[in-house]
């Protein structure tokens, strides 16, 4: 891990470069390479409480909505991660309810090939319906073509919400040098929280969740989904240093804990 994190902090100097970046942005990130992160003690109320319950699928009509909806407000779960299209309908739950969970919605989801304007007029039109998480997907392409300053702009667009934003960078995807790249460029293009994948094209890893831990330090949140389906993976997620886990199978999670 040493070597990785000596490997991250001379790669931040660089992409602060390329970016015209301030160097303070890579002395931040030296600071987050040094944070030591305290996993919490791991008991089903803080697992449930770290759960984005999710449903992504192109078919899931109306009723599944207000399934995970009456679900996450039963078991207590962080947030319900749900398609555009359907945020009025969980804010409407929400409010109808008294609910308190938070609603997260994806933005250019899955394969984050979408243009600039794209993607901030989804976010906007997110918030506006009510979501108070976006989960936007990174330009993977640009990465990998290594067009780094583009693949920045482009992400900025969809973080001037006012909405807590998650980057899924895919990192199943991605080598380590561009796994590497795409964490420093969310941190730097204002993300909250660095997310490993969208689970329709990878998986989340362990070794993935620490090398995200390593770059958000203590400051910011990582975030593991996909393949997410038993206690056991779930909790080796959050030993690594994932505090929110996205899953489908959290109710059977929860009622096998």
């Amino acid at each position: 891990m040493e070597n990785l994190k000596k490997k991250i902090a001379k790669r931040a100097k660089e992409v602060v470069r390329i970016l015209g970046l301030l160097p303070i942005e890579a002395e931040r990130i030296k600071e987050n390479l040094n944070a030591e992160y305290v996993v919490p003690d791991i008991t089903k109320e803080t697992a449930s409480k770290a759960i984005d319950h999710t449903i992504l699928s192109f078919d899931a009509a109306e009723k599944d909505i207000i399934r995970i909806c009456r679900e996450a407000r039963y078991s207590g779960f962080k947030a319900v991660c749900i398609n555009p299209m359907w945020v009025k309908t969980a804010a409407d739950f929400r409010r109808e309810k008294h609910a308190k969970f938070l609603i997260a919605t994806v933005i250019d989801f899955p394969l984050g090939a979408s243009t600039a304007a794209a993607k901030e007029t989804e976010s906007k039109q997110a918030v506006i319906d009510g979501a108070d998480e976006i989960d936007v997907v990174i330009n993977i392409g640009l990465i990998k073509s290594g067009k780094l300053e583009e693949c920045f702009k482009l992400l900025k667009s969809a973080t001037q919400t006012k909405a807590y934003t998650k980057v899924i960078l895919e990192t199943s995807a991605l080598s380590e040098e561009e796994k590497i790249d795409a964490a420093l460029i969310a941190v730097f293009a204002g993300a909250d929280m660095l997310k490993t994948s969208t689970g329709v094209n990878g998986k989340a890893t362990v070794e993935d969740v620490r090398l995200l831990r390593a770059v958000a330090g203590n400051r910011l949140g990582v975030k593991a989904a996909g393949g997410i389906r038993d206690k056991e993976t779930l909790i080796a997620m959050m030993q690594a240093g994932a505090d929110r886990i996205g899953c489908s199978s959290s109710v059977s999670i929860m009622e096998n804990w």
